[in-house]
């Protein structure tokens, strides 16, 4: 299942970001790529060391953790701390897949990468090309978000970033292990928490019936879950 979530970064943090990344040294994003990956990876990315990556990171990773829509769609565990990249003057990424497990040494890190996420700091209008096509069961999707904006996908899909050949393309990107690993338990999980924060809205706070849908979802996210 593919899910935007508009506005996780605001228009000012947005600037404020673009603002740091500016001035950030962007090494050759193909040092990171995996065997296969590198034959089709061309852009830019900053260290996962540089300060500049850290500090945005943690913020995006603060923003994360208090969104109640991502953390509705994505039930996380974990959480890989955000890749800053950069297509221009042709840069792309060929159709590809994700690792299905990641492991950061320094950080005693280690997770499956159950959904991948995408987080737009460029407007659509200041470049050509750079969508991010997504190859679902039901058809390709060619995803440009505006600024602020993500886009979460199942980290199993193929994927690719077409050809800038116009402008910057920056964007964050992470991937996350999910407490529900199994993706339709995790969409129906999704589906019935939209629905009861739907049917709250005017209601008292001790509705039974909306008191006995939660009842039933956090038994379900018990049955599903594994922490």
């Amino acid at each position: 299942m593919l899910i935007v979530i508009e506005n996780v970064l605001t228009e000012a943090e947005v600037a404020r970001f673009r603002e740091r990344l500016a001035r950030a040294g962007w090494i050759d994003g193909a040092d990171t790529a995996g065997s296969r990956s590198v034959a089709v990876k061309q852009n830019l990315q900053l260290s996962r060391t540089d300060d500049t990556a850290r500090d945005l990171g943690e913020t995006i990773l603060r923003k994360l953790g208090n969104h109640a829509e991502f953390v509705s769609a994505s039930l996380a565990e974990k959480i890989w701390p955000p890749v800053f990249n950069c297509y221009q003057d042709g840069g792309h990424y060929g159709t590809h897949s994700d690792a299905a497990l990641m492991r950061l040494p320094e950080a005693g890190l280690t997770l499956r990468s159950d959904l991948s996420a995408t987080i737009f700091l460029s407007d659509p209008d200041d470049y050509d090309g750079g969508e991010l096509v997504i190859e679902e069961s039901y058809g390709a999707q060619a995803v440009k978000l505006n600024a602020g904006d993500m886009v979460l996908y199942p980290s199993g899909s193929l994927h690719q970033v077409t050809p800038v050949t116009r402008g910057q393309r920056i964007c964050a990107i992470t991937w996350m292990q999910s407490a529900v690993a199994d993706a339709s338990a995790r969409a129906m999980l999704y589906d019935m928490d939209r629905s009861i924060r739907a049917l709250s809205v005017g209601k008292a706070k001790d509705d039974a019936d909306i008191d006995r849908l939660i009842h039933v979802y956090h038994n379900l996210v018990r049955r599903w879950a594994n922490v």
